[in-house]
């Protein structure tokens, strides 16, 4: 079944938070700080914890730095201090002991991944969350992405939040995130290279190229990080909510972050209500040199393998060959085991695919005492206009030990039945 993520991203999106969210909502911990040793980085511990948040319970991810890694991100004093006579390199030196960060560029970052080993999709995941990125950061500054050495790509938290991101969305298997809009904040906030405008130019130039729909708030302060446009830029597949759904799954994650907006992520996992509608796969093929006896074998093996119907139509090929058309009706899943049948019991050669909608009734198996014994039917449809079909065997079975003819039997269960299906 695919798995949809729906962020709702009220109080915006930063790494932590999404990672928080996800946790919450049931990514394995112990998988995750397996995967965050492969890394080949230093200078960090994560922890994970329950928090209050406008009073509600929210899982809150770290990344602790040591002091020659701290990049300050979640400082409300260093982001919105004022410091107007000194430069933010000189405030940096005065206040927090003068130490460099470590520059990494998009080749080593990619290498650090790589070389960790990770799920096929988490690394996939990764990657394309630090290009997006990447090219934001190298747009916002005027340089090719290649050049782009600076600590808000190369930070070793953002390096920790992504691949976290990738690992919990490969570990919870899904497949498809909706995030409608992204809600941010206003004002200037500081960075290395001084004060800037928020939303942040890497934010600006992420919703620009991918097309987030970004809602001005009344706070003041950056809601919206450039990790957490890129991952949304990433990993998002729609940007429409299903009419109706059903929620599967909740996961809170808390920001560090002090705005007046709660600071809470929501992530819930949804499956949309799909009123008698579903997807099914048609499979059909033209064969002119099978047995019959070829053929009748071939259906029963794919009724056995899961087949939701199987039949064969007459038809006249070239040179006015009789010949038959297979036609097989299956679940998406089963496609692949489908034509791995057909190509091996027949001597076809190419087998046309293709997906449909269909319109079901809802239908359930019931077992109904009846003057002639028990029965299975198959009760299609909803009050007051169920219908009752009995099933084959069932009826075989009463014709076999009665000898009463099989049109009776059927119409007498069928009668008996109606009553009793509520």
């Amino acid at each position: 079944m695919n798995k949809k993520l729906y962020l709702e991203c009220f109080s915006g999106i930063s790494g932590d938070m999404l990672v928080a969210s996800l946790l919450d909502l049931g990514a394995d911990w112990e998988y995750l700080k397996e995967s965050l040793r492969k890394l080949n980085l230093t200078g960090y511990e994560v922890r994970m914890r329950r928090v209050k948040k406008s009073g509600l319970d929210a899982c809150d991810f770290l990344v602790e730095l040591d002091e020659a890694h701290e990049n300050h991100d979640h400082d409300m004093a260093y982001l919105h201090g004022h410091h107007e006579h000194e430069s933010s390199d000189v405030w940096h030196k005065n206040h927090h002991g003068g130490h460099s960060h470590a520059h990494r560029g998009p080749k080593e970052i990619e290498q650090i991944i790589r070389e960790a080993s990770l799920g096929r999709r988490a690394e996939e995941i990764a990657l394309r969350i630090f290009g997006i990125l990447a090219e934001a950061e190298a747009k916002a500054h005027g340089v090719d992405t290649e050049q782009v050495h600076f600590h808000e790509v190369g930070a070793v938290d953002s390096i920790v939040d992504i691949v976290s991101i990738a690992v919990c969305i490969e570990n919870l298997g899904i497949t498809e995130v909706i995030v409608p809009m992204l809600y941010e904040g206003g004002g200037m906030i500081r960075c290395q290279h001084g004060l800037i405008p928020v939303p942040v130019p890497a934010v600006v130039n992420i919703a620009e190229k991918h097309r987030l729909l970004l809602h001005r708030t009344e706070v003041e302060g950056e809601l919206v990080t450039p990790t957490g446009a890129a991952a949304a830029a990433a990993l998002v597949t729609s940007k429409e909510l299903p009419r109706e759904f059903t929620v599967l799954g909740i996961g809170l994650g808390a920001g560090k972050r002090n705005y007046e907006v709660p600071g809470i992520l929501r992530a819930m996992l949804i499956e949309e209500k799909r009123e008698g509608t579903d997807f099914i796969y048609k499979l059909e093929t033209n064969i002119d040199d099978c047995t019959g006896e070829a053929l009748g074998y071939v259906m029963e093996a794919l009724f056995a393998a899961g087949a939701k119907d199987v039949h064969y139509t007459p038809v006249f090929m070239k040179k006015n060959r009789p010949a038959y058309q297979l036609n097989v009706i299956c679940k998406a899943e089963d496609v692949s085991e489908m034509e791995k049948i057909i190509f091996s019991q027949t001597t076809t050669i190419g087998i046309r695919r293709q997906k449909m909608e269909r319109a079901v009734l809802e239908r359930e198996i019931k077992e109904i005492h009846t003057s002639l014994g028990m029965v299975k039917v198959k009760v299609c449809g909803a009050l007051p206009e169920k219908r009752v079909y009995p099933e084959y065997e069932s009826i075989a079975d009463i014709c076999r030990r009665t000898g009463m003819p099989y049109a009776a039997v059927y119409g007498q269960i069928v009668s008996e039945c109606c009553g009793k299906t509520e």
